[in-house]
């Protein structure tokens, strides 16, 4: 296939691990019988990923926390009270502080990648919280000890290692999560916090050589979760030309649940980079119906008009259970969708003649 396409990330998670998970927290089955489960998970995520025909697959991040929490997860210097994130049907998701330093993460994305190769010949793509995300973790009022440059230092240099371990670890690409790239608008229409994070992450991406970064990418979206997004309703027209200032050579770029496709297109084709391929998303993960491989088509043969067929690849918008939510959509709808997305492209492409 001449046109890519990549999952995202996040795939909901069997029955069985969830009863599993729920069994772990209650002490009735111990680490070792958890971990049989979420092996058991990836296996099939990734038997179910290679009958979609998927030439790049993931773990499913069966056995993250969740896709921004997973550095930190079980570290004993964290407390309660962070950033909150509404999403627009009145839930939200509350972040964790700093309590303590100095910041270590607990865990290294390559973890789950060395596990995840160990059932799969296919190419594995590794997703990693983009290290702005992480930056709200320091508590407005500071950390006694540890002034927040320290921090800034501490989270520069593990965001760095948590991606080199992954492509070193044979990672076919690895995604930085950054959705909170759109929700930052509306914490600050100024785009301050925007181009303070921009600038965070690229103090990492420049740590990487240029063939290192045309296997780096940068995932945007609105935030979805329970059906819900956090920042569908701020215009992409505030975030793309900032987006494309990151160094980085790959861009994964929710589309498919925008309104006007053709004007956010417009705005791509103005800003990225000739050195930047871009994943439009062409499936919608919170949409319950599943799209047909000729809608797809289409989407695809649209971004065409837009951006060059060489510098062009598609994705879904968004993972399907990104903050482990695992029963809005369920599995089969799920890999139905990414096998939509695979065949869909593949009709664009030879319709496209690459």
């Amino acid at each position: 296939m001449t046109i890519p396409t990549e999952p995202i990330g996040s795939i909901p998670r069997p029955a069985s691990l969830l009863t599993a998970l729920g069994d772990h927290a209650a002490g009735r089955i111990g680490d070792d019988g958890l971990a049989a489960q979420v092996s058991d998970a990836i296996a099939d995520t990734l038997k179910r990923f290679a009958e979609t025909g998927s030439p790049v697959v993931t773990d499913g991040e069966q056995g993250k926390p969740s896709f921004v929490t997973y550095p930190i997860s079980g570290s004993a210097n964290l407390g309660e009270g962070g950033v909150t994130i509404p999403f627009e049907d009145g839930h939200t998701r509350q972040l964790p502080t700093l309590a303590s330093g100095p910041f270590r993460y607990a865990t290294y994305a390559a973890r789950y990648l060395n596990a995840a190769r160990q059932h799969t010949d296919l190419p594995v793509k590794q997703p990693v919280i983009a290290p702005s995300a992480l930056s709200l973790l320091y508590p407005p009022g500071g950390v006694d000890g540890y002034p927040r440059e320290q921090f800034l230092e501490d989270l520069i240099n593990e965001s760095e290692r948590d991606i080199r371990s992954s492509l070193d670890a044979g990672a076919h690409s690895v995604q930085l999560d950054f959705t909170e790239g759109r929700l930052s608008l509306k914490l600050d229409p100024s785009k301050g916090v925007l181009r303070d994070f921009v600038a965070l992450n690229n103090t990492v991406l420049d740590r990487f050589s240029d063939e290192e970064r045309a296997r780096i990418g940068v995932h945007t979206c609105p935030g979805g979760d329970l059906d819900s997004t956090h920042s569908l309703d701020i215009d992409y027209a505030e975030l793309l030309p900032e987006l494309f200032r990151l160094n980085a050579g790959n861009f994964y770029v929710q589309l498919a649940s925008e309104p006007d496709r053709r004007r956010v297109l417009e705005i791509i084709r103005d800003y990225s980079q000739d050195h930047q391929r871009v994943f439009v998303g062409v499936i919608d993960p919170i949409d319950p119906r599943v799209e047909t491989p000729e809608e797809v088509r289409d989407r695809v043969l649209e971004a065409a008009e837009y951006v060059p067929v060489d510098r062009l690849g598609t994705c879904d918008d968004c993972g399907f259970s990104p903050f482990a939510d695992d029963t809005s959509t369920s599995r089969d709808t799920a890999f139905a969708k990414i096998a939509a997305r695979v065949e869909g492209t593949l009709l664009a492409a030879e319709q496209l003649g690459v």
